[in-house]
């Protein structure tokens, strides 16, 4: 039988019109990941994906495991990424369980609930997983962004939580905002500690990649994101059990 996830796998590669844009997202939510946890003892990441943050997180800990949906994403990274020793489970979400009760210390869901049928589901399922001192770490895109909200009062776009054709194609199933995604996290019994955004895009990608911007240009509007998480494109939110549920 076909796996549906390995049908979303050509939206993935470099010829993707967005890859650019989702090279620097990852890799600057990976980024800040690693610098605010630094190395811990155990972290498990849902998801591969386009495998630039599970390059970078696999050295943020002494043991970090990806769980994986899809072969051909699994084979695809092993390829680009040889050198990465992660333990990597081929796994829905929904079906895996650690082994021997194990807890982690850190829980990455890097663009993952906006894919999944049931967020609640999978927030709640994973937060039982969290060691007691442990952090989740959750990034999502987000509907509010500033080229998304200038297309609207433009009338180029007719509703802010519209999918694109390209959402469509990546598998995304819904889009967050700032309160909504805050409110799926704490309807989980789970704290926000921590919220900030990622990468500040005020164009178009077709804009932004017509004004052959220097990198260091990139790096700015993504640090100058952290504090405007309601305008960037993608959103990062920190976030423990509430151990008083």
């Amino acid at each position: 039988m076909t796996n549906p996830l390995d049908q979303l796998v050509a939206a993935y590669d470099e010829s993707n019109p967005y890859s650019f844009d989702n090279e620097i997202m990852l890799s600057w939510y990976a980024h800040r990941i690693s610098l605010l946890i630094g190395v811990v003892p155990k972290l498990l990441e849902l998801g591969i994906g386009h495998g630039i943050a599970s390059s970078t997180l696999s050295k943020q800990a002494d043991s970090h495991t990806i769980i994986e949906g899809s072969e051909t994403i699994i084979d695809r990274f092993k390829k680009q990424f040889p050198e990465c020793k992660s333990n990597i489970i081929h796994s829905y979400f929904e079906d895996y369980l650690p082994d021997n009760d194990t807890l982690f210390d850190v829980i990455i869901m890097g663009f993952v609930l906006e894919h999944v049928d049931d967020p609640h589901v999978i927030l709640t399922k994973y937060k039982r997983y969290l060691s007691p001192k442990g952090k989740l770490f959750i990034a999502v895109p987000n509907a509010d962004v500033l080229n998304r909200r200038l297309g609207f009062i433009m009338g180029i776009l007719d509703d802010l939580k519209m999918l694109s054709p390209n959402d469509v194609a990546l598998g995304h199933q819904r889009f967050y905002n700032i309160d909504s995604i805050c409110q799926e996290i704490q309807r989980a019994g789970l704290l926000v500690t921590a919220k900030e955004g990622i990468y500040l895009k005020p164009f178009t990608s077709e804009q932004m990649r017509s004004l052959t911007l220097n990198r260091s240009v990139y790096h700015a509007l993504c640090q100058v994101g952290i504090d405007y998480p309601d305008l960037c494109c993608g959103i990062l939110i920190e976030a423990c059990a509430d151990r008083t549920t």
